[in-house]
């Protein structure tokens, strides 16, 4: 356990002294933020003018796929492509470490990095979904033990940055998680009033089932890197592969020729295409169980893919 935890902390700090990740995070930004204004200018529209799933515009665009498939490529193309270039594959496979915890460690050390790529953006959903805060002395057990969970949480994560007793981060952030999930889950569902009441002037849940998506999508599109980057030894080769695997799953969107709707050709797109899974799904408040299921199954396959990558190069 010590030694995963290290490897991902490793990895996770070396995307902060990596100019490619400062480029992607500022790119990304830059997109959404452009995306962010176009969708309120819609919705200050009215008529046919006007949107009506504000979520639809950031994650249903084109230009924003057209960024986001570079975005796996630059994350993941080091991750194993680097130790075998300069030969320390061989060093990381012999140390006392299996190849599952390997492959584990970066690979959440890469989503974790993703998932901060997203955070700024939660800065927008206030005002895209006019959301007004209420805080209110409702103090319960519930949520106290939701409070004291967080900050449970909030310690062991600075722990674990400081390289402390790694046991004990891992520890008090299980138990922190724990109380602030169970404790926020009982207070807002139990307790009156809350803590915290929120409202939205327009409907919150396209919103949550945009990010689920995301976060599913993300983890299938990385784990893709992941398996090209421990195929070869330079870090160019395995982002050019990995954007060439995930073409098919982005450019499908585009491709607009008149189909017959009935036809295997429009499914197998309809099925592929991950940006109108967003169109029509996600950005709606839809979770259509078929796309969690894709992107699921496939960031399995490629992380078990990547186990046998690892394997298959420790018995040469």
């Amino acid at each position: 356990m010590r030694a995963t935890l290290s490897l991902i902390r490793r990895e996770f700090t070396a995307y902060f002294l990596s100019p490619i990740a400062y480029v992607a995070l500022a790119v990304f930004l830059l997109v959404t933020g452009q995306l962010f204004s176009r969708a309120m200018a819609l919705l200050n529209e009215t008529g046919a003018d006007g949107i009506e799933y504000p979520m639809q515009v950031l994650l249903g665009d084109e230009k924003f796929w057209l960024v986001f498939l570079f975005i796996p490529p630059l994350l993941t193309m080091r991750l194993l492509a680097e130790e075998r270039g300069t030969g320390t594959l061989e060093t990381l496979l012999t140390a006392p470490i299996r190849d599952w915890q390997v492959v584990f460690a970066k690979f959440i050390a890469c989503f974790a990095f993703y998932v901060i790529l997203w955070l700024p953006t939660l800065v927008y959903l206030p005002v895209l979904l006019d959301l007004h805060a209420v805080w209110s002395p409702a103090f319960t057990v519930a949520s106290i033990a939701m409070l004291a969970g967080i900050a449970i949480a909030l310690v062991a994560l600075l722990l674990a940055g400081f390289g402390c007793n790694g046991g004990l981060a891992a520890l008090l952030l299980v138990l922190g998680l724990g109380a602030a999930i169970g404790g926020g889950w009982i207070h807002f569902t139990k307790d009156a009033p809350h803590i915290l009441e929120m409202t939205a002037g327009i409907d919150p849940y396209p919103a949550l089932t945009s990010y689920i998506g995301v976060i599913l999508a993300g983890a299938m599109f990385l784990a893709m890197g992941l398996f090209v980057s421990s195929l070869v030894k330079s870090q160019l080769v395995a982002a050019m592969l990995s954007l060439v695997l995930s073409l098919p799953l982005v450019v499908a969107a585009f491709w607009r020729l008149d189909r017959d709707s009935g036809s295997w050709l429009y499914r197998i797109e309809a099925f592929l295409s991950v940006p109108e899974h967003f169109r029509n799904d996600f950005t709606r408040g839809i979770l259509d169980t078929r796309w969690m299921i894709l992107y699921a199954t496939t960031t399995m396959f490629f992380l078990l893919m990547t186990v046998r990558s690892l394997e298959s190069n420790r018995s040469k």
